[in-house]
């Protein structure tokens, strides 16, 4: 921490803090010709918010580094090193799109080399400076961003692992600094998995990740982000992940965690430094993240963070997409570094019920390595809760029918101008008396936020702790239509899951059901001229290995096999969001338009859910004149499997009985043919 000096009256008055900023246009020369979300502008925003509040003449700033091949072979293998060093020569020039589609969310130009190395090198500049006590914290201002690249490839947008490399860095090779224990914080939104790896079995760094994770269907996927890895051998116990199971988390979530789990297991831990994977995109309007951090909750969860290491604190930025909210949040924890108080606010909200079940789970994992979580939290703390009713957000994952008219600025303008002053009323023997409007409330502004917010509230209904307008419902339950079944809801009692709830042998999660649980009004089977097929090599649902697909394209020499159910274009609806794990929306994503249109179209994909993988509707024809619809991948999808982008895995033994299973109690094929039948879509190529 900054020491005192003595004013001239004799009162001791705190030094300023000594806070580094590193920040160098070189790592904007790393970009993607195509609309990339990690572009240089997200940094570019960061300084030009810093300098416009004058922060920058209040901090030590210091120019970029590049990292010695030494220090980043503390976590990556050499042929990650010598792969990321020479990407960028021309001899790759021509082929950069098509080796970076060997990865996972990864592109190269002429800068990406460059910028890597500048990005890890930089922030290892910062921790040794803060381990010196030359400064007293700092912010790197660094991009590509590094918790996902693992050590033998990249990933997630990013190639090397910054943060990992620093705190190897100061661990292995600068003993004498005495960092002995460094908390590794890693608050982006998308798991850490990278450096979870790279630190599971060492005793040394303390890794906490909270992150979106929803039952492992949230980037970057999989199990590794849940709070059952806890670490292994000498770093048991040392690795804790707090995986949100809902979008949609904000300040009140995050604060929880930060009390009842972070903080508590930090002062025993009793770090030498502080290093945070400041990733943004948890922000509100953030349109990968989904979740709703202010900048005034990230100033909170860093100021109680300060009070470890003696404020030896480095950020390092990751992820963040809005610029806006970015910048707002990078200009709040720098205010936090200088000594600045946050802006005092109550928070108008409790956690969600699913936050207090999360956080129950994450301390009962971790009780045998940490006695501070042996005791449960007390009931009257977490009766206090908010039902997941959710509220559209900007963003381009947008689940939500916002109304032709609706845009962003109208919802803010209403919490601005209208929601928020409702706080300021106060009820005298039932009359409202206005404390304050706000300087700038208009008439209009209350006009949109009736118009756009209030009156379509009043057309939710919550079930099962979501919320649905319930207008479109009324009308879709009317209307019948045949859902063609090629997948495990070939056997009946696994599409009931979809409809009733509840799961069958097999299946390692549940499914919420529908809110119509009426079951389907008859089933039929029929042959169609399309391919069966098995992609994707891992499920929340179904655990390890493919899962089926249907080509779009019809061909004649192709043969599949479909169950098909009649039930409401509502039911169907519900089942689309449980496909493609939806958290909750309040329009529906199929409605009475596109059924109407699909026969001409033939098939028609859902931009509300472009990242499910089963977003395209498809058209099969009508029965007993009603039409035959399902939903299957698109063909870019298609390409992507013959490509070897995306995997393509035959399934796993419990989803291939499944399907069996179906097709031979719905007396469609007997034992042998079933797996016969199987057994050629696994193994045929596309």
């Amino acid at each position: 921490m900054g020491s005192s000096k003595t004013a001239s009256d004799g009162v001791l008055l705190p030094e300023r803090r000594r806070v580094g900023l590193l920040y160098d246009e070189r790592m904007c020369k790393h970009f993607d010709a195509t609309d990339h979300p990690e572009n240089p502008n997200r940094i570019l925003a960061i300084w030009n918010k810093l300098e416009s509040f004058g922060i920058h003449q209040r901090c030590v700033i210091l120019n970029a580094k590049e990292a010695e091949d030494k220090h980043i072979a503390l976590v990556h293998t050499k042929s990650h090193v010598d792969f990321i060093k020479n990407i960028s020569s021309q001899k790759f020039g021509s082929k950069w799109d098509r080796i970076a589609a060997r990865f996972n969310s990864i592109y190269f130009n002429e800068g990406s080399s460059e910028a890597a190395y500048l990005a890890a090198g930089s922030v290892v500049e910062v921790a040794e400076k803060v381990a010196k006590g030359e400064l007293d914290s700092a912010f790197a201002i660094v991009r590509p961003p590094g918790h996902h690249a693992e050590a033998n490839e990249p990933m997630g947008f990013c190639l090397y692992n910054n943060v990992a490399i620093a705190t190897s860095f100061l661990l292995n090779e600068r003993t004498e600094l005495g960092i002995k224990k460094i908390l590794v914080v890693d608050w982006d939104v998308h798991h850490g998995n990278g450096t979870q790896k790279m630190f599971y079995k060492d005793s040394r760094v303390l890794f906490f990740s909270v992150h979106r994770h929803e039952f492992g269907c949230f980037y970057p996927g999989g199990d590794d982000g849940s709070y059952v890895m806890i670490g292994e051998g000498p770093g048991a116990g040392y690795n804790i992940n707090v995986p949100w199971e809902n979008r949609s988390c904000g300040d009140a979530d995050y604060l929880a965690v930060w009390d009842h789990i972070l903080i508590p297991v930090a002062k025993a831990f009793d770090p030498d430094m502080v290093i945070i994977s400041a990733g943004f995109d948890a922000a509100v309007n953030d349109p990968l993240g989904g979740c709703c951090v202010s900048p005034y909750g990230y100033s909170i969860m860093l100021s109680k963070l300060m009070e470890f290491a003696e404020g030896k604190i480095v950020m390092a930025l990751e992820g963040g997409y809005n610029l806006k909210s970015l910048a707002n949040s990078a200009l709040a924890c720098v205010q936090v570094l200088l000594g600045d108080k946050p802006i005092v606010r109550s928070l108008q909200a409790d956690p969600f019920e699913s936050t207090w079940r999360v956080l129950e789970a994450v301390r009962e994992a971790l009780s045998a390595f940490w006695p501070i979580f042996a005791k449960k939290l007390p009931e009257e703390l977490t009766s206090k809760r908010t039902s997941l009713i959710l509220i559209p957000c900007s963003d381009s994952e947008d689940e939500y029918d916002n109304g032709p008219n609706t845009t962003s600025e109208d919802y803010e303008a209403a919490i601005e101008h209208v929601i928020e002053p409702l706080q300021n009323l106060e009820v005298d023997d039932g009359h409202c008396t206005e404390l304050t409007n706000g300087p700038n409330t208009t008439s209009e502004d209350y006009e949109v936020a009736i118009e756009h917010v209030i009156e379509p509230l009043q057309n939710l209904k919550v079930e099962n702790g979501h919320a649905f307008s319930s207008s479109w419902r009324s009308e879709l339950s009317k209307i019948d239509i045949w859902y063609a079944t090629y997948g495990s809801n070939m056997r009946e009692s696994r599409f009931l899951c979809y409809i009733e709830g509840g799961q069958v042998e097999g299946m390692q999660k549940q499914c919420v059901g529908s809110v119509d649980k009426s079951p389907p009004k008859e089933s039929c089977w029929r042959t169609f001229p399309h391919r069966l097929f098995f992609a994707r090599d891992y499920t929340a649902t179904w655990g390890p290995g493919g899962v089926a697909f249907l080509h779009p394209e019809s061909n004649s020499e192709d043969k599949a096999y479909l169950r098909l159910y009649r039930i409401t274009l509502e039911q169907f609806n519900d089942v689309l969001v449980q496909e493609n794990i939806l958290s909750s929306r309040t329009g529906p994503l199929f409605g009475l338009k596109d059924l109407q249109s699909i026969e001409d179209k033939k098939c028609i994909s859902i931009e509300a859910i472009k990242k499910g993988w089963y977003h395209n509707v498809l058209y099969l024809g009508k029965e007993d004149d009603l039409p035959v619809i399902t939903m299957t991948c698109t063909l870019y999808s298609v390409d992507n499997f013959k490509s070897g982008k995306f995997p393509m895995c035959a399934p796993g033994r419990g989803y291939a009985n499944t399907l069996i299973k179906g097709l031979v109690e719905g007396n469609r094929l007997s034992n042998e043919e079933a797996v016969a039948y199987i057994e050629e879509a696994s193994t045929k190529k596309l």
